[in-house]
Parts: structure tokens; sequence; C-alpha cells
């Protein structure tokens, strides 16, 4: 055992100490293993790098209270110089020195100075591409700063100017998109053709602010829940015949799709199916597109045809901002999903956008609102055209108008030499 007692002087290393009675070391009994009784009972360990410590505080404390008192005696700057003796030899400087003489300085400061700088080179390290959490980058940003128009000067490969603009537009509720003034958007664009879907409103409940002078407008409405789903459309020109879904009841309860016949071609709007969040309606989704795409091939037979929409799939990687992190994991993007795309393409008919832009990257049409992604074009290109190969003569051009809010979804155009 080791007895330690609240006395002025104390014995480590051979080496006595002096210590005040006020001295904060208040210690009764410290055994072999470091455990501590102190004088109100409590446990604590007192080890020996601590006992350390206390002893050179002390130490410390006692040179720098000599050193004041000599100092007021004696009046000589030489007893500044003077260090206290810690634990086991060790020398400590005291804090209470005198400051530095000016020539000291100086002629630190000339040292200094006649040390050689490290040489400098003019290269500057390239910068790398700014990458925040959510993948968006300058590039991708930049795609979004494209002119306002609602024209185009293309040609189709015919060298024919195009004289059919049809625009498509996942609107999101249409009583939301009048609040949002979304009806300003027809205006501006003028289109032949304007097909919005997720209307979430019955052909019954749609209200009279919907219509536009010039326009034939038919609406169809989800019989299987009321507010979901739902298409519409806008057309200057009054189709030969309308249809509504495509002849199976488990796909028209939903109000999905309208077919409008015209002279020269037969034009499809429709609103695919989400896959559902966790992938719970992926097998139903399957059975769609395998449904949807024997319906179109039917069309084609007689007439070539349009076809546009929310398709609810982002086809290739390019496609999408964030391939790897969705693959599989997210509705819009499994094998199955892309498969079914590429089963309708094989069919005769033609993506539109990338046949005219192939490599275009980070054009999207699709924004989730969380996370800011569409200030930081971080989307999917999940709205399209679709037309029959034999139409791909006549095609001049095609695009997004990425600066019109009022939904998630920002409006497709496609332009046509008919």
């Amino acid at each position: 055992m080791i007895f330690v007692r609240r006395m002025s002087r104390l014995l480590v290393c051979n080496k006595e100490i002096d210590l005040l009675q006020s001295s904060f070391l208040r210690w009764r009994k410290t055994n072999d293993r470091g455990r501590c009784n102190s004088h109100v009972g409590q446990r604590k360990q007192l080890s020996w790098s601590k006992l350390q410590l206390v002893s050179v505080k002390t130490s410390t404390w006692l040179e720098n209270r000599q050193f004041k008192t000599e100092s007021i005696r004696q009046g000589s700057a030489d007893s500044s110089k003077r260090h206290g003796t810690g634990l086991c030899g060790k020398q400590i400087k005291s804090k209470n020195t005198m400051p530095k003489r000016k020539s000291d300085t100086k002629s630190e400061q000339s040292s200094k100075k006649a040390e050689p700088k490290a040489e400098t080179t003019d290269e500057k390290p390239t910068k790398k591409q700014k990458v925040d959490k959510n993948g968006a980058n300058e590039a991708a940003i930049a795609a979004l700063n494209v002119p306002e128009t609602y024209t185009t000067d293309k040609k189709s490969v015919e060298e024919n100017e195009a004289n059919l603009k049809i625009a498509s537009w996942n609107i999101a509720g249409l009583q939301a998109w009048i609040k949002k003034d979304g009806m300003s958007y027809i205006k501006k664009e003028d289109p032949d053709i304007f097909f919005v879907m997720e209307t979430k409103v019955d052909s019954e409940s749609v209200p009279s602010s919907a219509k536009v002078e010039g326009y034939h407008t038919y609406w169809l409405g989800a019989t299987s829940k009321k507010g979901y789903s739902g298409t519409g459309l806008y057309t200057k020109k009054e189709p030969i015949s309308v249809k509504y879904g495509i002849g199976v009841e488990k796909h028209d309860e939903e109000g999905r799709v309208i077919t409008a016949e015209y002279d020269d071609f037969y034009f499809v709007g429709a609103y695919v199916p989400n896959s559902g969040r966790g992938l719970t309606r992926l097998e139903y989704r399957q059975e769609w597109d395998k449904d949807f795409t024997e319906y179109l091939a039917k069309l084609d037979e007689t007439k070539p045809v349009i076809y546009c929409g929310d398709l609810n799939v982002a086809h290739e990687e390019i496609d999408l901002k964030n391939p790897k992190n969705n693959h599989n994991k997210t509705p819009g993007f499994t094998d199955e999903e892309r498969e079914g795309f590429s089963a309708l393409l094989n069919k005769g008919f033609v993506d539109s956008f990338r046949h005219l832009y192939p490599d275009r990257e980070y054009a999207y049409s699709f924004w989730t609102y969380m996370g800011n992604c569409r200030a930081k074009n971080v989307g999917w290109r999940l709205d399209y055209f679709v037309i029959s190969k034999r139409l791909v003569p006549k095609l001049c051009d095609t695009g997004m108008r990425t600066w019109i809010k009022g939904s998630d979804h920002c409006p497709i155009v496609l332009h046509m030499a008919m």
C-alpha cells in the first residue's frame, strides 16, 4: 500500500515536492491496483500518469510562486529565466517568462527571410467535376439551360417542313394543373394534338375551365377507382373515330388509353401502369406490356401509328441519371419493363428521340420532388413518342420542354411532316 495524507510534503521518485495545505490533492489511500478512497468516501482511480501530472502542476505552481516572490524582492530580470523541475527530473518551463528583446526578434525575422522559398509551378491542378450526394453535376444542370422556343426549323429526311405538332404531358392532376396555370401552355405551344394523362378525374367531373377554344376534347376516367389515373385528348381536327381502352377489361377499367383515327395515321395516347412501390404490380405490368404491344401491332397493320405518353420505363442506362442505384430496385428500370419496351420496338416501331439523338445525355422528362432533383437535373426519361418505322422519313424533330413547370413531368413535343 502507498499512503497519501494531507500534508505539506509528498515523496515521489525519491524527490520531495512541497504541497500547500489548500492543495487539490485530497486522497487518503492508494492500493497497488491504483484504487483510492477520498476523504468523503468516494472511490476514485489515481493512476501513475495522474499522479505525475499532479506533481508537475504542483511543482510548476510552487516555482511560479517563488519566482514572483524573488522578483519582487530582488527586482532582477534574471529571475524570469528560472525553470521548474518536474517528476523524475523532467524540466518544465515557467509560463511567466519575460518578453523577447527587439534585437532577438529582428534576428529571428532576418533568419526566416534568408530561408529559400519552396519552388512553385504555374500549372494549376485540374478541377474535378463537382458531384453532390444525388449525383448532380455541372453537365447535367447545363442540359436544362436550353432556349425557350416552341418551333423548329428542322426538316424531315424528305426535306419537308413540319406541319403536324403533337404534345404530351403527365399533368399529375387536372384540377391542380389548372390552378398552376397549366392551361397557358396550350396557348404557347399551340399543338395540333395535345394528350394529357394522370388527370385523376372521370369524364363527368371535368371542369368547364379545362375547355380550350378551337379544340375538340375527349376524356376518359378510371371506373375501378375514383380519382385515379385518367387521360384526356385535345385535338384541333376532329378525328374520324375515337376509341377508349384496348378491349381488355382489366386494363380498360383504369382509364389509360385513348385512340384517335385520322386520315393518314392512328394516334394512341397512353398512361402506362407503374409497377408500384416495391414492384408490387410488376407482374401485372408484364401482362399490360404484352397485351398493349399486340394492340398497337394490329393498328399498325391498317395505318401507321403515332404513340405517346408516360410509358413509365427508362429503356437504356442513358435514360436516367443513376442507373446503377435503380436497376431492378425502382419501378421503371427493371429488366422486365425494359425488355417489354424492347419487344414493342421489335414489332416495327421506333423511339423517335433516340433515333434522332442516340447519344444525348441528361435528357429527362421526369424529376421527383424530393431532394431538389429538378434543379440538379437528376431525372428520368419516362415520356416518349414511338412511331411506326414507315413514318421515320416524315420525322422532323422531337424534344422536351424542360422549362415548363406545373408537374413533376415536363411536356414532350413531336414535329412531323405529314
